[in-house]
Formats: structure tokens, sequence, C-alpha cells
């Protein structure tokens, strides 16, 4: 008698280790049209290593044995170049006022300002009260900021994404936006939009913003609005993880959709009309309601299309081919949007998602009966691949993974089940919304709270992830879908992920960075000093009479270089453009100790950044000519001041330091960091001679003497500034540095100079 051989299932009493998966079905053709615009839109955009998308496209059409798909392919990559030469060959109308100070006059939309004549769109700073409508508002017409630091925001890029064929890009931003007459918008969408608004009347600033950011994509409020101090919303809910609650998405789509089809199916209806219905629900809601976003735009073209298939008797599309199709129709439409944060997170989270049939068949049949067991397993693996599908990205963007993402996801979850909808039928209602303040109220706060809450728990730290980063990613990704869809063992993706981690990891460990980071933060100083000894930071920048706070710029540079500790802190004098940055670097990692030279608290930025060294139980520690901390190779001297008296001049107080850095092979480095230290001073330093001279004072005509450069010797200079009113760096300090041939390296012009320490 034969051995029966096992049957291989559901069957609850077959093991888990018996389930087969399910063939990998073919791609679908839309796959392969993603594939070719990627493969024509990246290289295009300066990504050449992305011209491996086509062997690889080559590669499944041959082994599909799908020839067509190649030219389907060919075609689609076809249209989406030429779109993008289109929207870069747009002439800017703008271009002969950029410097200019100028009244302009257009449409508001609460994140543009839209021109008739020329045509144009133009962001402006700060943001104007006005929600929107028409405005005539003056200021200086600047060309935007590219990024100029590590981990920072390129505002130019950002700006060109905006636009696609169908969409003028933003070409220049209104500095020092002052608006001089409003009148309310007479437009379809901002009457809707008001009229939304009006129904979440009554309701506390922070729940309306959420509520506004949630179901109208507008979360301007939401950036600058404080949980407590020094945290924003933004901040908590993306140390949280819950970032992608505050961005208008496939699942605030799918939330509102669900509910109108639960509501449709209780209906004496005829069975078109519970397709129909929701159709025509996301068209007006696309068309009218909401602002313009990927993730939205992602996911209501996606529910089109899904619903327009049964309501005309297709059945259910492949989910693969469905999202396939989207992005590449986008991408034809926009094709900037694809090097965006917002359209890459949008699609690899659904990408990730799509995956979840065949993890939850690798689970024990225990796992996933129909209930609670299901609920809870179906939560926890959403999360964790939406997670793994984006984790370079996140980890790239944000300076690190959130540990508590899958508590605070699978609390938060049920909360956005509630409001969502909630909050989407009281701005139906208009001002009758008010009848549903209370539990809008309620639920709001509870949100708010997880997020504070779980903003607390510690990041797992990450710098930048670099090319060899993303192809240890893919290749561990890969592995992991190959196992899922059963073309590879367990052990073989095991093996993969493991050894891409490793070497990934090793080389910042074998090989870490040695440097000085003279960071730019505009007209202020913010310099580290990064070896495996020493992570220090001398000032962190600051806006004098503005209230961005530009830690927003420093801690994602620091995060972006692989620091997230800091072992000293040094605030050199009391001036905002020096250590206004620094509360909120205190704020955002450990800090070993905290130097300041004058003791001066009837200056408040100086009393704030000791407020906050208090709350964070930094010791703070007043320097003097003499003291000093040495690791390893390297030596940090404070030369000024020396603490006999003070002057009634903050600058003359400034905290004046030289580095000394050796290495292995007895080769030594010394450069000086002065503060704002003025040039009578200068010549009681006894500087000795360096390598490297921060010019003080941003270059003012009032330091870096020909004495000093003369005394040091120094061949190369770096001059911390941005735009300014001041005239730095002065004639007469770029005369004097020419003269003595030292280099010139500027912030203004080069952005973050980086320079090498011996090793």
């Amino acid at each position: 008698m034969s051995r029966p051989q096992r049957v291989l299932g559901r069957m609850g009493a077959a093991e888990p280790d018996t389930v087969a998966p399910s063939p990998a079905p073919q791609l679908g053709g839309p796959v392969f049209l993603l594939l070719g615009v990627l493969g024509a839109l990246l290289p295009a955009l300066g990504y050449p290593w992305d011209w491996a998308l086509w062997p690889l496209l080559l590669g499944l059409a041959a082994w599909e044995r799908r020839p067509w798909a190649v030219a389907g392919a060919v075609l689609a990559g076809a249209l989406a170049f030429a779109s993008l030469h289109t929207v870069q060959a747009r002439p800017d109308p703008l271009r002969p006022w950029l410097g200019a100070q100028v009244t302009l006059r257009g449409d508001w939309d609460g994140q543009f300002l839209t021109l008739h004549d020329p045509p144009a769109r133009v962001a402006l700073s700060p943001r104007p009260a006005e929600r929107r409508g028409s405005i005539a508002v003056h200021g200086r017409l600047l060309p935007p900021r590219t990024r100029t630091v590590p981990g920072g925001f390129d505002q130019a890029a950002w700006l060109r994404s905006q636009g696609g064929l169908l969409t003028l890009a933003p070409t220049a931003v209104l500095v020092g936006a002052e608006v001089g007459a409003a009148q309310p918008s007479a437009s379809v969408k901002g009457t809707v939009q008001g009229w939304f608004e009006s129904g979440w009347q009554g309701l506390s600033p922070r729940a309306e913003a959420l509520l506004r950011g949630a179901e109208l994509g507008d979360r301007s409020d939401l950036n600058e609005m404080e949980l407590s101090p020094g945290v924003t919303v933004r901040d908590a809910f993306q140390r949280s993880g819950l970032t992608h609650l505050l961005a208008l998405s496939g699942q605030h789509v799918t939330l509102l959709v669900g509910a109108l089809t639960l509501l449709l199916t209780r209906l004496p209806l005829p069975v078109w009309a519970r397709y129909a219905v929701p159709v025509l629900f996301l068209l007006a809601y696309l068309g009218m309601v909401v602002n313009t976003s990927p993730s939205v735009v992602r996911a209501g073209l996606t529910g089109l299309l899904g619903l327009a298939a049964l309501w005309l008797g297709r059945g259910r599309l492949d989910a693969a081919s469905l999202v396939a199709l989207v992005a590449a129709g986008l991408l034809i439409c926009y094709p900037l949007w694809v090097i965006t944060p917002g359209f890459q997170l949008s699609f690899l989270a659904v990408g990730g998602l799509l995956l979840l049939p065949r993890v939850l068949a690798r689970l024990p049949a225990a796992w996933t009966r129909p209930g609670p067991p299901l609920w809870l397993t179906g939560s926890v693996a959403v999360t964790l691949l939406a997670q793994a599908a984006t984790l370079p990205l996140i980890a790239g963007s944000f300076g690190g993974v959130p540990l508590s993402s899958l508590p605070a996801n699978l609390l938060a979850g049920p909360l956005m089940a509630l409001l969502i909808p909630l909050g989407f039928l009281a701005g139906l209602l208009g001002p009758l919304g008010a009848a549903l303040k209370w539990p809008l109220e309620l639920l709001s706060a509870a949100l708010l709270w997880l997020a504070e809450t779980f903003g607390r728990w510690p990041l797992l730290p990450w710098g930048a992830v670099g090319p060899a980063g993303y192809l240890a990613y893919g290749l561990a990704a890969l592995a992991g879908v190959l196992w899922l869809t059963g073309r590879v063992r367990a052990p073989a993706a095991l093996g993969t992920l493991l050894a891409c981690m490793l070497l990934t990891a090793l080389p910042p460990r074998l090989s870490p960075p040695r440097q000085l980071a003279f960071l730019d933060v505009g007209q202020g100083d913010a310099t580290l000093i990064q070896t495996p000894e020493l992570r220090a930071l001398i000032d962190g920048g600051g806006t004098p009479r503005g209230d961005y706070d530009l830690s927003r710029t420093t801690v994602p540079a620091l995060h972006s270089l692989g620091v997230h500790a800091l072992d000293v802190v040094v605030a050199t004098h009391s001036d905002s453009d020096h250590i206004e940055g620094l509360s909120g670097v205190l704020r955002a990692m450990p800090v070993g100790e905290l130097w300041i030279g004058q003791l001066d608290p009837e200056n408040a930025a100086l009393a704030e950044l000791l407020s906050v060294a208090e709350e964070r139980g930094v010791p703070v520690r007043q320097v003097r000519r003499g003291d000093y901390v040495q690791a390893g190779g390297l030596r940090l001297d404070v030369l000024w001041p020396q603490g006999n008296f003070w002057s009634t001049e903050p600058n003359e107080n400034s905290v004046a330091l030289r580095l000394t850095a050796t290495g292995r092979a007895g080769q030594t480095f010394r450069a000086a960091l002065l503060g704002d230290l003025p040039a009578p001073l200068e010549h009681s330093l006894g500087l000795g001679r360096v390598d490297l001279l921060k010019s003080p004072h941003h270059g003012s005509r009032h330091s870096t003497s020909a004495a000093l450069l003369q005394e040091t010797g120094a061949r190369e200079a770096v001059v911390s500034v941005g735009f300014n009113t001041f005239g730095h760096p002065s004639r007469e300090v770029r005369e004097r540095l020419d003269a003595a041939g030292t280099r010139i390296w500027r912030t203004d012009t080069q952005g973050t100079v980086l320079w090498p320490l011996p090793k």
C-alpha cells in the first residue's frame, strides 16, 4: 500500500509550513508601461542608474514571452519624455522681475498665488492669513532656493514638481509678502471649501486644523501649530509614524467611499446605482472639494477605475495593474512627480500592501480566522508592509525610523475610521455641522494625544541613504517578494537580507566620517565637528526679526550626516542668528554639554536656550580661555573670552575656538572658529598658524584683519553668510583675503562646505 501524500491547503489540520504559496501570475500590461515611463523619466532627471530598468523590462518580457509589452513600454516612455521636455522648456514669465520689489494681484488658493497677466504661479513667504480669494500682495520676488544643506528642503525642485502638462509650475517666491487688499474667493472650489469650514467652526483650533488637513488637504496650520513647547503637530506625527494620517490619501478616500457604500446598501437602489453614486461622489470630491496632491489623486483615480469596472460588469481589476496604470498616467501628465516624496511614498506603500494576501497565506490558520484574529493580524500586516515598502525613504527623509509606528497605527486606525466620515458629514452640513462638535472634538483630541505620546518614543537613527543603500534595499525586497511568491526558499531570502544589512552597515563603521561641516543656515552660523571621538556643534543659526525655527534646517542636516547625538554644543554669543536654532537641537537629540561664554539672562534667545537645557537635563558650562576638550587625535581649545570683564557689545564676548586634528600618520590640521569677534580682539588670541579660518562675523569689514591673516597664514577661509542687507561679506574683507592669497568659500553661493580632517 502506497504511503498517503500530505494534502496542502488551508485545512485546520495543516501545519503552517505546509501552506503552498499560489503561483505568481503574469505581470499585467500596465506594469510594463510603468517601467517604460520610469526608464525614460529617471535617467533624464539625472539618475543614470535607472537605465537598468530597460534590461529588466526586456528580461521580464522575454521570460513571459510578451514582445508586445516592450513596444507599449517604449511608447509610454516616449510620451513621458515628451511631456517632461514640454514642462521643462516652458519659459519663466517672471524672470525679468526677479530681485525687484513688486506688487502682484491674483487668486490665492491657500498655497500658491495664480497670476493672470502674465500667466504664472508664485509661492508667498510668509504665507498670508487669508485662506483663499483674490489678493494684492507686495514683496520682493526671488528665485526659489535649491538644497544647500544635507537633508535640507529643495524648494526649487518642489516648486517645479507642482506643475505638469495641465498646470503651470510656480517659478518664484515673493519674500516678505504683505497683503494689501483681499476679496473672498468666487470659485466653485473656494465656495465649497468655505462651506465645509463653516461646519467645523466652534471647534478648538487644533481640531479645526486637523480636519482641514484630513478632509481638504490643507495642512498649512498643522505645520506650525505646537502640541507642546518646541514640538509641532507635524513633528509629533512624524516621530510617531503617523505622518500619513495628515496627508489626504487612499485611507481617507477609502473610508469616505466605504461609508457611502455601506449607506447605499441599506437603501432600495438598483445595483448599478451602488457603483454610479460613488463614482459621481469621487468626481465631485476630487474636482470641487480637496486640494490636489499625488496621494489623493492616486487614490481617487484608482477608486474611479475600480468602481467603473464593477459598474460596467468587468469585475474586479487586477490590483497591481490598476495601480501601475494610474501611476503611469499621472507621470505622463505630471512627469516631475516622480522625484517627489509624496508620490514615491504613496505608490510604494500601495505596492507593499499588494502583498497582503500572500503574507496572510504564510501565517498559521488560527491567526487569520474571520473576526478579531483576522482584524488584528491584518492591521499589523498592513502597517508592517507599508513601513517595509517605504523604509529607505522614511529613514533618509526623517533621519530615523519611528519605533512606535506599529502600536500608534493600531490605536489611531479606529479613531480615523470614525473621524474622517464624521468630519466630512459635519463639513457637508455646513453651519448645521455644529451638532457634531463634541464627538469631533473628542476624536481629534484623542488622535493628537496619541501622536504626542508616541512621538516621545525614540527613533531608530538613520543617516542619508545613498545609491548603494537603495540597491541593497532593492535586493533585500526582491528576495522577500520571491520568497512570498514561492520562487526562493526562506534560508536564501533570509541570507540575502542579512548580507544586504551587513554590507550597508559596515562601511560607515569601518571608515567613519572625519570632517568639518559649515552648514548653510542663511545669514547665521552653524559649524559641525564630526569625528568618531567628538561630535560638536558650534552655533545653530537663527532668523533675526523672523519666526522661522532654524532647527528645522539644522536637525535634518545633522541626521543626514549621521549625527544623532552631540557631545558638545557651543553657543558662541547671544545674537539670535547664532543660537536661536540651538533650542530645537537640544530638544531633538541627546547633548552632553552646553558651552556658553557670557551669561546674559536678559537676552531672550539665550534665556530660552538655558531654559531648554534645564528642561532636557543638559549641563551648562561657562567656558574661559584655557578650557579645552580632547578626544583621540582631536583637541578643541577655548581662546576667548578671558572672563575678567564683559563688554556691552555681545560680539566682543564671542567664544573663540581653535581646533587641532592630528592624523594617524602625524599630519596636523588647525582651524580657527571665532564667532563674531571684532578685529581689535583678534590680536589677543595668540592663534598662531592655522590651515583654515572661519571668517568672523560673516565677513564684516570690522573683522578678518590683515594682521590676523598674516599671523595665521590661512590658505583657506570660510564665510558663513546668507541674503542680507549688511553687505556681508564686505568688499574690504574680500580684498584682504585676495591679497593674502587666501581662497574664499561662501555658504551663500556654494552651500554647505564639507572639509575633511586627517585620519
